[in-house]
């Protein structure tokens, strides 16, 4: 039997459920398929804070990188927003995609043929259904940049500073490509070309690689326009790859007109098989503890986990396989059920999608 040593970041709010429903699905499905897994859990964010100080512990980087792979919660809460920047919750994630060397980040945007009545826009644009990939730079850009205050023209101000050098453009855009020729072969650049220097240099770079891939067919976007066309036609992407800002914003977008970013897993990927997979959904504080959070965006992401890391494929189209057929027969958590609908708890959906396994 093969085992895999998966290191567990609950952290805050809803995370520890979520988290938790992930574990029972790949138990269930590594019965099925003869894997073994080995669960060790580590703090990160707000319950890293509250018990050591501290958003990302010595202890949870060295976990982190002993592990096979490693499964996300959530981090954050109100219950933290007073703290200085450099000791936030969120500060944790930028810091373990980091010290993993986590450059890519995946982000699937479906629309579930079951859950076309939950998208907020006009059926005859979604009457095809879509089925993005967004392919996010991790690393680099102004969320990693140089920062500060100063004394400026008007008193004082605060400054982010956007950079990308050409090793950051060419890695993240043979993922993409790479990416793109899995599925349609067909890749949007995003940028702000028109105004932005590291956008200029990142389109000529794509460009350049471009070449490596004559059987790919790549095209521009400016950022507001695609922000745009995501509501226009969502249809119309395979592909995306774009900077790190950029990017958490479009992809939190196109998670919106899926129906409920609930559904939406990640994938946080570098040089080795290692990853960091999560849900792309925040820590939802307001529920936190009720057993109400939708469990398979973090369930779907543990699918994905199957598929990057460990090459078990099979297993990971069974987990997906479960999640359809639940969703085909009008389950659905709280954040989906209408009308007279019954919602589901965390766990009853949970076990619903471990018992079609």
């Amino acid at each position: 039997m093969k085992n895999y040593k998966i290191g567990l970041l609950r952290g805050d709010g809803i995370g520890p459920e979520i988290v938790d429903s992930a574990v029972r699905v790949l138990e269930a499905v590594g019965k099925k398929y003869n894997i073994g897994f080995t669960f060790t859990p580590y703090l990160i964010g707000g319950a890293a804070i509250d018990a050591c100080g501290e958003p990302l512990p010595k202890e949870t980087v060295e976990g982190c990188l002993a592990s096979d792979s490693v499964l996300l919660g959530a981090v954050g809460g109100p219950k933290w927003d007073n703290l200085a920047g450099n000791v936030r919750p969120e500060k944790a994630l930028l810091g373990i995609r980091a010290a993993m060397g986590l450059f890519t980040n995946l982000r699937p945007a479906k629309l579930y043929p079951a859950l076309k009545d939950e998208c907020p826009l006009r059926s005859d644009i979604v009457a095809n259904g879509f089925d993005i990939m967004i392919v996010r730079e991790l690393t680099g850009g102004i969320y990693f940049g140089e920062r500060g205050y100063r004394e400026g023209k008007y008193g004082e101000e605060a400054y982010d500073t956007e950079a990308y050098s050409r090793m950051e453009i060419e890695r993240i855009a043979r993922v993409a490509f790479e990416t793109a020729r899995k599925r349609n072969k067909k890749l949007t650049s995003i940028d702000k070309a028109n105004v932005l220097e590291t956008s200029r240099l990142w389109r000529k770079i794509v460009h350049e690689i471009a070449a490596e891939y004559p059987d790919v067919t790549v095209s521009d976007m400016l950022v507001d326009n695609a922000a745009m066309q995501l509501v226009r036609n969502p249809s119309q992407f395979d592909v995306i790859v774009t900077s790190n800002m950029f990017g958490d914003i479009l992809s939190d977008e196109a998670s919106q007109i899926t129906g409920s970013i609930g559904m939406l897993p990640s994938a946080s990927l570098g040089e080795s098989t290692r990853g960091l997979y999560e849900p792309i959904h925040g820590s939802a504080p307001d529920i936190a503890g009720l057993n109400k959070a939708n469990p398979i965006a973090t369930i779907l992401s543990a699918a994905m986990m199957l598929l990057y890391a460990f090459d078990e494929k099979e297993a990971s189209e069974a987990i997906v396989a479960a999640v359809d057929k639940v969703l085909n027969e009008g389950l659905r958590t709280a954040d989906l059920a209408r009308g007279e609908t019954k919602a589901l708890s965390t766990s009853e959906m949970t076990d619903e999608i471990v018992k079609r396994l």
